[in-house]
């Protein structure tokens, strides 16, 4: 019926619908500055009330051309429009939380470098600065009864080795550093000898640590060597503490020792807490892979008590009931291709029994607890149900999860995303992503139905011209249903013909569709360009459960292009389409599935890959997400039938074959998957004489098209368009491959 009256109003009122398409404007590059973020949202105890965050991209006052990130901390009264800022000014506020009598909020703020706690009543008066900790805090969480407030701190290798009380006696750790030549990390003992480098063994020795800890040497050791941007020599250690919430106290650890804890959950008695550490302390950090599930006391005493833990298996994000007696968790085989499944157990608090899992067949996370009814008399019980959301089909959906029965109650569409929420009894809150905005804050019912728009912070969305994913599937050579979208040019004007960008994600366990917030605004950029966009979500993908993730195991290649290409060949065939015009682009595992499909495949103009992943061997080296390989391809490069897969699999064994004009882009900083890769591929491109250009993005890291420079970002997407038009615009010269 609504198709239908569109087509009446198209048909009857052209004059009014030409005038309402022409007052708006396309999308433009920099309206990426406009974009606030809804996150962050904690519902009052009361009920009626909720805290959420906005993220915005503000113009740096000092530096022309550049910009800032900022999060500040709103409330809402739960009625559209019943909004107001409680923090503003230069300095982000973040991860705000409720006391357990709605009459404070404990958040985190920068100061000097480190994030601290702030307390802010609500009736009136400043926020005071609760914390000084010289290592920094995160996740604050009240205790029950109100009257402390549980964090964490990050640690490193070097603070832990001089804390008396995260490290008594100052020791080194029981596992191994492995360090050659040394037993029982005999290294770390303290030394007397002054550094001399003409001197003794010992003072050598002490003149060769001055040169690390004045930064002009790296000494590696550790297997998990790379960070997000630079190499990490030392790792660090994440502890938990707990502090009075009034001003002038002392925090004091309630962990302590060589490994990390975290994911904490306070017990509804406040004696205390659950948290997520490795399994086996024993073992290297690096080298332990399971995680464990631990009862930690509120003591301060630094013992833990094991609740969940099972080798060749991870137990993480766990959650108690409000009454303290289940425990809702993830667990997943420790290697391999996998994602969680949900969990149920009874819980007393330092154990649990009748542990059961959920049959989910997708990624669940952000578990969230909620009372669904009060008991009322003496035999009446309280119930339960647990919120959570997962990708699924091109969305983000919430679920409900009865914990009684097992069943799992799917509350909103796949067309829309739920990247943030909060529930209290009968109330859900929480952040939409949507065709037609990319994020604003919402409230619904229990059953997420009777959905109210709260926020108004992208509303300057409603003037542009955008366009809409048509959605439709494709079955592909084992038997899976792909599913991709269409969009066409934000204006199509009649006999005209339009290129075709075939755009993919990386992950590879990513996923797409229209309630994905990441590409909200790339998308509809280039359809304001007067690109068609078409995306879809191939074998290996995220969102459509286990099996579909794991059927691009040894496969990264071949099948994953069957998928893509097969949806590229269906959307070339709109009548819009100028097939002559066809260009591709994809960032990190989609860079590897660029530069593949472009060494297989003649039918682009011209290709764009983005930090990608072109030698698998080479990747297993420079890269931090190096434990892909053995999980995807069943072994190591010096095991003969590993690496005959490897080669098969690396889009550099076929570099002789592209022909096709290619623009690499890489950050500087990525370690993620490294940049070493990009400069073979660009080197050995140049000296075969073929189309291509590298362009490298000084400072930045993997995540340049999400989180990073705003400024790296906007120039990402218009190098993009820049290099396209050279080849498919107005102005090519006939260009043709070589």
């Amino acid at each position: 019926m609504k198709k239908h009256l569109f087509c009446w109003l198209v048909v009857s009122l052209p004059i009014a619908a030409t005038f309402a398409q022409s007052a708006k404007q396309k999308v433009t590059v920099t309206d990426l500055t406009r974009i606030k973020q809804v996150g962050g949202i904690r519902i009052a105890p009361d009920g009626q009330r909720a805290l959420y965050a906005v993220t915005t991209i503000e113009p740096n006052p000092d530096q022309k051309e550049e910009y800032d990130y900022k999060t500040h901390i709103y409330l809402t009264g739960l009625k559209p429009g019943d909004t107001k800022a409680l923090t503003r000014g230069t300095e982000s506020a973040r991860q705000a939380v409720w006391s357990p009598d709605g009459k404070q909020i404990a958040f985190v703020r920068t100061v000097k470098g480190k994030g601290q706690i702030f307390v802010m009543p609500l009736d009136g008066g400043e926020a005071y600065q609760l914390t000084n900790g010289k290592y920094g805090v995160s996740g604050p969480a009240w205790s029950p009864d109100g009257k402390r407030i549980a964090f964490t701190a990050n640690v490193s290798m070097a603070e832990m080795l001089n804390d008396s009380l995260l490290n008594p006696g100052k020791r080194g750790p029981v596992w191994s550093l492995e360090k050659p030549g040394f037993v029982n990390n005999d290294f770390v003992k303290e030394s007397k000898a002054k550094p001399n480098p003409d001197g003794t063994l010992a003072e050598i020795r002490a003149y060769l640590n001055k040169d690390v800890e004045d930064k002009k040497a790296k000494v590696i050791n550790r297997l998990n060597l790379q960070g997000e941007s630079t190499t990490e020599p030392d790792m660090s250690f994440q502890h938990l503490y707990v502090v009075d919430a009034r001003e002038g106290a002392q925090p004091k650890p309630l962990t302590r020792g060589f490994k990390s804890f975290q994911a904490s959950d306070w017990l509804p008695s406040g004696q205390g807490l659950v948290a997520v550490t490795d399994r086996d302390s024993l073992k290297h950090p690096d080298r332990e892979q399971d995680n464990a599930i631990v009862y930690i006391p509120a003591d301060g005493s630094g013992r833990y008590t094991l609740v969940l833990g099972e080798a060749g298996k991870s137990y993480y994000a766990p959650e108690i009931s409000p009454d303290g007696r289940q425990l809702a968790f993830l667990t997943s085989p420790a290697q391999g291709v996998n994602f969680g499944q949900i969990g149920l157990a009874a819980f007393t608090g330092t154990a649990v029994s009748g542990m059961q899992l959920v049959t989910f067949d997708r990624a669940a996370g952000n578990l969230t607890w909620t009372e669904t009814a009060s008991p009322k008399g003496k035999k009446a019980v309280a119930t339960y149900a647990i919120y959570f959301t997962a990708p699924s089909n091109g969305g983000y959906p919430l679920y409900r999860l009865d914990p009684g029965t097992k069943q799992v109650t799917q509350l909103t569409d796949v067309n829309t995303g739920v990247s943030n929420f909060d529930v209290a009894g009968s109330t859900v809150v929480f952040a939409k992503t949507e065709v037609v905005n990319p994020s604003e804050l919402y409230v619904a019912d229990a059953a997420g139905k009777n959905q109210v728009k709260l926020s108004s912070h992208n509303d300057w969305v409603a003037q542009r011209t955008l366009s809409f994913p048509e959605k439709r599937t494709y079955k592909n050579s084992i038997g899976q249903t792909v599913e991709y979208w269409i969009m066409k040019p934000a204006v199509v004007e009649a006999g005209k013909k339009y290129p075709l960008l075939l755009n993919m994600h990386g992950g590879p366990t990513a996923m797409w569709g229209p309630g994905e917030p990441s590409m909200w605004h790339e998308f509809q950029y280039f359809c304001s360009q007067g690109y068609g966009v078409v995306y879809a979500n191939p074998r290996g993908s995220g969102g459509y459960g286990l099996n579909f993730q794991r059927a691009n195991v040894k496969d990264w290649g071949t099948g994953p292009t069957e998928d893509v290409l097969a949806a590229a060949t269906d959307a070339a065939k709109e009548a819009w389409v100028d097939t002559s015009r066809q260009v591709i682009t994809g960032g990190s595992y989609a860079g590897y599935l660029t530069a593949w499909i472009v060494a297989h495949d003649n039918r682009f103009k011209a290709a764009f890959a983005q930090r990608g992943v072109y030698d698998l061997t080479t990747f297993m080296g420079e890269g931090n997400a190096w434990r892909l390989v053995p999980n995807y391809f069943g072994g190591y490069p010096w095991e003969a039938e590993a690496q005959k897969v490897l080669d098969a699999n690396s889009p550099y064994t076929f570099v002789e074959n592209i022909k096709t004009p290619l623009l690499i882009k890489h950050g500087e900083n990525d370690l993620r998957t490294g940049v070493i890769q990009s400069e073979m591929m660009y080197k050995s491109l140049k000296i075969l004489g073929r189309p291509v250009e590298y362009v490298r993005m000084p400072g930045a890291t993997h995540e340049l098209s999400r989180s990073g420079n705003v400024r790296q970002r906007i120039d990402r997407m218009l190098r993009i368009y820049e290099f396209f038009e050279r080849y498919i615009g107005p102005d090519a010269q006939g260009l043709t491959q070589k």
